[in-house]
């Protein structure tokens, strides 16, 4: 079967973004990504500080509501959509859920073609580039680290720690069939 989707996973500051704008440079094909942050950042500012939206704790924590969980399934479904219909998609999210969230996706999935890759960074390492950033409340990356892991079932894993963005896009493109 011809993969139609990459799901790249990992915690906040793991390196995903940076990973992603190299595969869509190595992949012969055109792939559009799209992430759990520009799923965010559509939502209306209301959605994210509210109860039934997203909030993000003072340290690093994050919590969905159930007005965000509904958003957030009718997003997969039309990237789902977008995937079936013939485009090859990359998303980049981040399984505050662990096993759950990739279920989710599963779901949506209904048998579609898939190569589950796991982002993995040191919690230092990107607890340092979440400073580095600016951008992120500080606390999210080693909060998120391992959490997002727990029990997701990956075809692949690299590790950005020490392993530079292009590289570990050329070993996920190897995968790509």
């Amino acid at each position: 079967m011809t993969t139609r989707m990459i799901i790249l996973n990992g915690g906040s500051s793991a390196g995903k973004s940076g990973i992603v704008r190299c595969l869509q440079a190595v992949l012969p094909d055109p792939w559009p990504a799209f992430g759990c942050d520009s799923f965010v950042d559509a939502l209306p500012a209301r959605m994210r500080a509210s109860d039934e939206g997203i909030t993000f704790a003072a340290d690093g924590g994050v919590s969905v509501g159930a007005e965000f969980r509904a958003l957030e399934a009718a997003w997969r479904e039309g990237v789902v959509a977008m995937a079936r219909a013939g485009a090859k998609v990359i998303i980049d999210d981040v399984f505050l859920g662990g096993v759950e969230s990739q279920q989710r996706w599963q779901k949506a999935l209904g048998g579609l073609a898939v190569l589950w890759v796991g982002v993995r960074c040191e919690s230092a390492v990107a607890a340092a580039r979440e400073v580095a950033r600016g951008d992120r409340v500080q606390g999210m990356a080693a909060s998120q680290a391992e959490v997002v892991h727990e029990g997701v079932f990956y075809d692949l894993e690299v590790d950005t720690t020490h392993t530079e963005s292009m590289v570990c896009a050329r070993t996920i493109a190897a995968h790509v069939s």
